[in-house]
């Protein structure tokens, strides 16, 4: 499957935008979302091809968000990828048994965030 459209979820606008700009000016299309009840809408309108997430967030936080996206048959297929300050190996290695496809620590790079998705790209 080719990533075309990414949703990216995280409660910091500017962590938004950064990202954002990163997958736009690289040719992805981007939906925002700030929380787990945006991140729902997003997904009923256009389900997206990848999903980069935060791991605090107020409410549900990215590592159940991604349990509970997986669990739907709906959104199962769709993998995600977290991108959190949250850089210790229990944290790469408890987001990854949650479900996530890939885990970034913040600051992002261009670089990571680009060969992360091409990782994920037969």
């Amino acid at each position: 499957m080719r990533i075309q459209n990414v949703l990216v979820i995280d409660d910091s606008r500017t962590e938004l935008i950064h990202l954002s700009q990163i997958l736009e000016t690289a040719g992805y299309q981007v939906a925002m979302a700030e929380n787990s009840e945006q991140a729902w809408q997003q997904m009923q309108q256009n389900k997206p091809d990848l999903i980069l997430m935060d791991v605090v967030m107020p409410g549900v936080n990215g590592f159940r968000l991604t349990r509970m996206f997986l669990r739907d048959p709906r959104f199962a297929d769709v993998p995600i990828v977290i991108c959190s300050g949250k850089g210790q190996p229990t944290d790469r290695i408890w987001g990854m048994r949650q479900g996530a496809r890939g885990y970034l620590v913040k600051p992002v790079t261009r670089e990571d965030l680009l060969g992360q998705i091409a990782a994920l790209e037969p």
